[in-house]
């Protein structure tokens, strides 16, 4: 199968030769004088598939983000090239963009997406010792003893709902209920999806709330009537989403129409608590409740800004989500954090230099953007705290201050 390539090096143009790539690259970029040396990074885009929606945002900030790196003077006078390539959400097609780039192509980290594709190429990452970190927050990559290649980002799915739990069991008790309140996950059919419910599950039993109930939103599905209808009969009063956009919206106005609100709350994880979900729900939305790592734009973040500003003077398109752009930019910020600071102490740019200059970050701030980030030989999970949102008014507003899961 022929791969597609995509190449961005600030100012230089993808060519097939390495000879003419280099000597095309041998201009410093503008404004930053970063040299010809390049340091290649992989990057797996969902660009067409079935998560394309939130993917495509997120994609561009990464994209962004290296050639901004690049204006300014690269990593140590070195361009950043980043190879990337649209896998379309099918875990071949990731496997075998992994293989291009980690023996071809010889790059020195992938930013990668997934929870699917993330787990399959775990064996591969660590044996090929690849700094990874994707936008999968799966709690299963981030233990260095199983996965010591792979870094997360964004808080783990399962202390999202945690965290998302902790605030449905104080607003019941607000509310002077007596009885446990009852939960239900309406989740993707995917790895993804299923990722956080059997530490959800333990949570909210160990909390005294009854065993959730799990019920799959099929790919691609137009009607949840038949799903929410369970959920009624259930009598669960609180729902937590972990799906994209579209399907949340979809459960959203559903519901609506249903009648299940106001009585009946819904929570999405971070994957579906965004601008999409507000503008496709419309009146649905409103009081919808999000658990989100990444401030929303609306809240005015340093780091958010700095990533807009440049977009905006790039006249990039950002897919209806600034705050998925926010997020990839600090995603393949923080990498590119790693690789510098590997740059820094002299060393080669390998991949066991690339970790443990990861693992010596500590409180990395992104200007309000997440929580500091910090990672450690033994805990690859960067973020552990998330504030909780709602909408209201058709924005994004935080209603508590970052909350850890066991807070």
């Amino acid at each position: 199968m022929k791969v597609h390539r995509q190449t961005w090096a600030g100012s230089c143009t993808p060519l097939i030769i390495l000879v003419l790539l280099l000597a095309a690259c041998s201009a410093p970029a503008p404004g930053g004088g970063a040299s010809s040396e390049l340091i290649k990074i992989g990057a797996l885009f969902d660009l067409t598939g079935a998560t394309a929606e939130v993917g495509k945002p997120y994609a561009i900030g990464e994209q962004l983000f290296i050639e901004w790196k690049n204006s300014h003077g690269g990593v140590q006078g070195r361009t950043l090239e980043l190879i990337s390539n649209d896998y379309a959400y099918q875990i071949p097609r990731a496997e075998e963009l992994y293989s291009q780039y980690a023996n071809q192509d010889q790059v020195v980290a992938i930013a990668g997406w997934g929870t699917g594709d993330s787990e399959a190429l775990k064996g591969k990452i660590s044996q090929d010792k690849v700094p990874f970190i994707s936008a999968s927050y799966a709690a299963a990559l981030a233990d260095p003893k199983q996965t010591p290649y792979n870094f997360l980002v964004g808080t783990t799915y399962s202390d999202q709902l945690k965290i998302a739990q902790n605030w449905a069991l104080d607003d019941w008790k607000s509310k002077g209920r007596v009885r446990s309140p009852r939960f239900a996950y309406l989740i993707s059919d995917s790895p993804f999806g299923r990722s956080p419910t059997e530490d959800g599950k333990k949570h909210a039993t160990s909390n005294g709330a009854a065993e959730p109930l799990i019920v799959l939103s099929p790919r691609g599905a137009t009607d949840l009537t038949s799903q929410l209808t369970q959920i009624k009969d259930a009598g669960a009063n609180y729902v937590f989403i972990q799906n994209t956009s579209a399907p949340a919206a979809l459960a959203l106005k559903k519901a609506k129409e249903l009648g299940l609100m106001p009585a009946m709350q819904f929570v999405c994880l971070n994957w579906c608590a965004d601008e999409l979900v507000v503008q496709r729900g419309g009146d649905a939305a409103e009081g919808l409740i999000g658990i989100i790592p990444f401030a929303p734009p609306s809240t005015g973040a340093a780091g958010a800004r700095q990533a807009l500003d440049y977009a905006r003077s790039k006249h990039a398109d950002l897919s209806g989500s600034e705050l998925h752009f926010v997020q990839g930019w600090w995603s393949m910020a923080i990498l590119v954090e790693g690789i510098e600071r590997a740059a820094m102490d002299g060393k080669p740019l390998k991949g066991e230099n690339i970790r443990a200059a990861l693992e010596s970050m500590k409180d990395f701030p992104t200007q309000n953007v997440t929580s500091a980030i910090t990672f450690t030989r033994d805990d690859h999970a960067g973020n552990k705290k998330s504030r909780v949102y709602q909408v209201k008014g058709g924005e994004w507003a935080a209603i508590t201050d970052a909350k850890s899961a066991d807070s």
